[in-house]
């Protein structure tokens, strides 16, 4: 019954429902969740999972593999040509700089042979995309300029991964480590090593070629078929298709899911492909942290905890002070910086895939490898921690200090609006009133963006509006209306908590991503909501009627009702969306009831005194 597969997958679901949120109620993000529960449920606390949650970490290393297909995805040549600047620059500094003073500190340190170091320095160099992209995603800082750069280099990284594998076959010829029979060989494990460097520069190739000639091709074949389920599976064949044909030659599985994805970025199955595999990969994903805190040997740390605590702390802080020269380097703010610094400072998953690939051939002793890996998950574990160290104690010091030296925060007008988020979404807002000559006082916290703004001919204040004092330095307590469009929805959530408490007379709009948002809102007593998605699918659906051969007017008219419907409707729905079964009966019956009063609307005939910017069309059917 131990090894019972339902008993497993009930322990390590258990686990994730258990201790995520209790880390999201108590303020932490929820990848320290996950980790907490893979110790938890791990053979060093409870004993719930394996030895060392190898079983695990096998099953999870798939939501790094479609992580890791996701982002080739999105590697738009277009969009790689753009941020090449940052890409190239931030990235090949980083992981040269830190490579080279691991090295050196390894082999003057400690004595290990060079190619040791170089496996060990070069591993080691390479930050977790999964842990800082879905901290970024929490923290709603992906669009951000820490953003960007965090992306950037773990793109570089990820890329990287693939001459650092070729390379590492090379250092196995003139390894004089004693081979350990117990390992697993790859079929070309037994190879010299310029035959395997050879054969992985040709599986490389063939996944390049083949995805590009019988990939697509094949795709185009089911998508025919119009059968959902069976162009999902294909999807998930494709994956662990090109996953399993690196593994078999001793390569990272997810280096395989990344190079398909960039050679499927530019096909018209993109988009489609993301949807069916996303839903996947955040369940892995969460697998996989939970195998990362299973995996850690407190045995190893406590037979020896001055060498992996000593050693991990000495990494943090090499990584650290060097990506805090690069942020520099590139005039990021100190506060930005300090962010881009810590959330990167961490070893990544990848240090794995090249530990265990060491090992497989050589070059590392068994035992230093393993301390190396618990030195990465403890490194990984520690990265929230830090984050969250840094929000609470130091952000306020050097934030506030670099606010107050920057002049554009002394807010010297009083105007009637206010606008929180100058985003995608609040800037279309601004540059419609600064049309028509409406003056606003506008409020960001990306000091990147601030500047840019600025330069654009936008009086932009860099601060954050969940701050009371900015709140009334910004002129709340005398505005007439104040626009909530932070991209954020729960910071955006805070700022209306805030502003409906301390000025009730303030009349506020908000922005309100999707439905689940607005009811949020709703519950706050504010009546004018924004849905970014509704507008603009309306706009949509309008064009589509006129080209299926509806007037414009007709359309247009239909469309503005619908808004007009849905806006009333969600007030309603809103009272009863905490009661599944009366939602759900409530919104079927005003889907009938919209549908009613739009079939009634269209038999009521329309007379030349119906006017709108076509009238004169309408004049002239009724005319003949």
């Amino acid at each position: 019954m131990e090894n019972s597969f339902f008993l497993q997958a009930i322990i390590y679901l258990a686990a994730a429902v258990i201790c995520v949120p209790i880390a999201k109620k108590i303020g932490l993000s929820s990848i320290l969740g996950y980790l907490f529960s893979g110790i938890i449920i791990g053979p060093f606390v409870m004993g719930f999972i394996g030895s060392e949650g190898q079983d695990l970490m096998h099953f999870a290393e798939f939501g790094v593999v479609m992580m890791l297909f996701l982002i080739g995805l999105e590697l738009d040549p277009y969009k790689f040509w753009k941020m090449r600047r940052f890409i190239l620059g931030m990235g090949s500094l980083q992981v040269g700089i830190t490579s080279l003073v691991l090295f050196i500190c390894s082999c003057i340190i400690f004595d290990w042979n060079w190619q040791t170091s170089l496996t060990i320095s070069l591993a080691l160099s390479l930050s977790s995309t999964a842990i800082v992209l879905q901290t970024l995603k929490e923290k709603g800082m992906l669009q951000t300029s820490v953003g960007r750069s965090s992306f950037a280099v773990l793109l570089f990284q990820d890329i990287a991964v693939i001459p650092i594998l070729a390379l590492i076959p090379l250092l196995a010829s003139s390894s004089n480590i004693i081979p350990d029979e117990d390992l697993h060989h790859s079929l070309i494990s037994n190879l010299d090593g310029w035959l395997q460097t050879l054969i992985v520069t040709g599986v490389i190739g063939a996944i390049y070629f083949g995805g590009k000639y019988i990939i697509v091709p094949l795709l185009h074949i089911i998508a025919k078929t119009r059968l959902q389920e069976l162009f999902t599976a294909s999807a998930l064949l494709l994956v662990l298709g090109v996953s399993y044909l690196m593994q078999i030659v001793g390569l990272s599985p997810a280096l395989g899911a990344f190079m398909a994805g960039v050679v499927l970025a530019n096909s018209e199955f993109r988009h489609e492909l993301e949807g069916d595999i996303a839903p996947f990969k955040g369940l892995f994903l969460g697998l996989f942290f939970i195998g990362v805190g299973a995996s850690i040997n407190f045995r190893l740390i406590i037979d020896n905890p001055a060498f992996i605590l000593i050693f991990g702390f000495i990494l943090t802080m090499i990584k650290f002070f060097v990506f805090l020269g690069i942020g520099k380097l590139y005039n990021k703010k100190i506060d930005q910086n300090f962010i881009f610094s810590i959330g990167l400072s961490q070893a990544g998953e990848f240090g794995f895939v090249i530990m265990s690939f060491s090992m497989q051939l050589n070059i590392i002793p068994n035992m230093l490898a393993n301390q190396i890996m618990a030195i990465i998950a403890i490194s990984m574990i520690a990265t929230p921690f830090l984050l969250l160290i840094n929000e609470r104690l130091i952000d306020p010091y050097f934030g506030i200090k670099e606010k107050e030296s920057n002049t554009y925060d002394e807010i010297n007008e009083n105007n009637e609006v206010i606008i929180a988020g100058f985003g995608n979404f609040g800037s279309t807002i601004g540059r419609l009133l600064k049309t028509n000559k409406i003056p606003a006082t506008i409020l960001d916290l990306d000091s990147d963006r601030v500047d840019s703004l600025r330069k654009m001919g936008f009086k932009v204040y860099y601060g954050d509006a969940t701050r009371l004092e900015l709140l009334k330095a910004a002129g709340c307590e005398n505005a007439k209306l104040f626009i909530a469009a932070i991209d954020n929805p729960t910071v955006n959530l805070i700022v209306i908590e805030m502003l409906k408490k301390h000025f009730p007379h303030l009349k506020i709009l908000a922005r309100a991503r999707n439905r689940n948002d607005a009811f949020e809102i709703i519950d706050m007593g504010i009546e004018n909501i924004y849905r970014e998605n509704l507008y603009s699918a309306v706009h949509l659906g309008i064009d589509a009627l006129v080209y299926l051969g509806h007037r414009r007017y007709s359309a247009t008219r239909q469309g503005q009702r619908f808004i007009k419907y849905d806006e009333d409707a969600i007030f309603r729905l809103a009272k009863k969306r905490h009661d599944k079964k009366a939602f759900m009966i409530s919104a079927m019956e005003e889907i009938e009831m919209q549908e009613q009063l739009f079939k009634s609307d269209l038999l009521n005939p329309m007379g030349p005194d119906d006017h709108a910017w076509d009238s004169e069309n309408l004049k002239k059917d009724t005319s003949t």
